[in-house]
């Protein structure tokens, strides 16, 4: 039987701990899983990808059965060339769900025999959000039950030398 590889796009900037919940039931359903980092130079992001992917790999322990990669440009051609029809996407809230079936829509068009594998968010996770920890992480707060430990130190690097994030706490 071919091995079920799936890919799991994202910007994972920073990598959260609904973002690993996903990563762990993916490993449930699939053989491998490819984590890829999208590189989207329209969005500001706190980590380069390279940053990133290092985070994820840090967090997933050099698990053989997961990739950490990148990619520019669109999901199809990195799904051609990785060699699989098969990507996975994360669901929270009704708004998840018409800007991932809008999403879904366009690259089935664009690559029929696309699948696309829907989880729904544990609901521990439902509410978190990369970019709302990336901004209570810049105001000082604290992110500890957000984020693995290994990004939460990342963070606090990043964020040691803010005045935001000094004047927020109070210095």
């Amino acid at each position: 039987m071919p091995e079920r590889v799936a890919i799991y796009p994202g910007s994972f900037d920073p990598l959260t701990l609904g973002h690993m919940n996903l990563i762990q039931r993916g490993l449930a359903t699939f053989d491998k899983l490819i984590v890829a980092v999208v590189y989207n130079p329209n969005k500001t992001s706190l980590f380069t990808p390279e940053e990133r992917m290092a985070m994820i790999r840090e967090c997933v322990k050099n698990d053989p059965r997961v990739e950490v990669d990148s990619f520019h440009g669109l999901l199809v051609d990195y799904c051609a060339k990785k060699k699989t029809d098969v990507v996975l996407r994360g669901l929270r809230a009704a708004q998840d769900f018409e800007y991932e079936f809008e999403m879904a829509m366009m690259n089935r068009r664009l690559r029929p025999g696309l699948e696309l594998v829907f989880m729904m968010t544990d609901d521990a996770f439902f509410y978190i959000s990369a970019s709302m920890v990336r901004e209570v992480a810049k105001l000082g707060g604290d992110v500890s039950q957000f984020v693995p430990s290994q990004v939460l130190k990342h963070l606090k690097a990043r964020f040691a030398k803010e005045p935001s994030a000094k004047k927020a706490k109070g210095k």
